[in-house]
């Protein structure tokens, strides 16, 4: 990677994105720092979210900078490219392919993104859904699992091509306290023993309880 020593893993200035008339960001401005795990904070339609998916172009910011591992966020198809090769994204909904069985789900990102063969991918993928502790629903479908085992089929998914950053959207919204728990040191791991940034848009107190720091949505 491109980090130094205290190098922000994400640096964002002044940021913008308008949709129509509403600015979903005005001004926003943060950094996060290697290592950390932060959670961004706010009512809804404060901007968390989109600030979130900001971060690896799902949304498009008009306005201000964007660095992520030392690379800014433009135009540039190159520069998306290989910030979308360190960056592992989790969703609310899971986002996972229902007419694919949980290992090629998890498989899919390395052969997509990292062209490699399907044997070494399912390899990887086998050993991810392993750490998470789902061995033995690799050849399931998702809708045969819980919303947590979903879950942690996402998170295997978004940390399978080693990402050093990790964004999740509102993460625990549709999982129970108890599972949200699971979840967390599903997470707590990840940032321990692999050194993940972990950045979390959320209003689960549970999550925040784990965070080194918050960063509030003013307005």
């Amino acid at each position: 990677t491109n980090s130094e020593p205290n190098q922000a893993r994400i640096q964002a200035r002044d940021v913008e994105k308008w949709f129509g008339n509403f600015a979903a960001l005005k001004g926003v401005s943060a950094d996060i720092q290697e290592g950390e795990v932060v959670v961004v904070l706010g009512p809804s339609g404060s901007g968390k979210s989109t600030f979130i998916r900001c971060i690896n172009q799902l949304e498009e910011h008009e306005v201000g900078t964007i660095i992520v591992d030392g690379i800014e966020i433009n135009d540039d198809s190159r520069n998306l490219q290989k910030i979308r090769s360190e960056v592992g994204m989790v969703f609310q909904q899971f986002n996972l392919f229902p007419h694919l069985t949980v290992l090629d789900n998890v498989a899919l990102a390395p052969r997509k993104v990292k062209k490699m063969p399907k044997a070494e991918a399912e390899e990887l993928a086998m050993a991810g859904l392993t750490r998470d502790g789902i061995p033995e629903q690799a050849e399931k479908f998702p809708t045969q699992l819980s919303g947590g085992q979903q879950q942690r089929v996402a998170i295997a998914r978004a940390i399978v091509t080693n990402p050093v950053l990790l964004l999740a959207d509102e993460p625990s919204a549709n999982l129970d306290s108890q599972t949200t728990q699971s979840l967390i040191q599903v997470f707590k791991d990840l940032n321990e023993s692999l050194g993940i940034t972990i950045l979390a848009a959320t209003h689960d107190p549970l999550v925040m309880s784990y965070s080194d720091r918050q960063v509030q949505m003013r307005d």
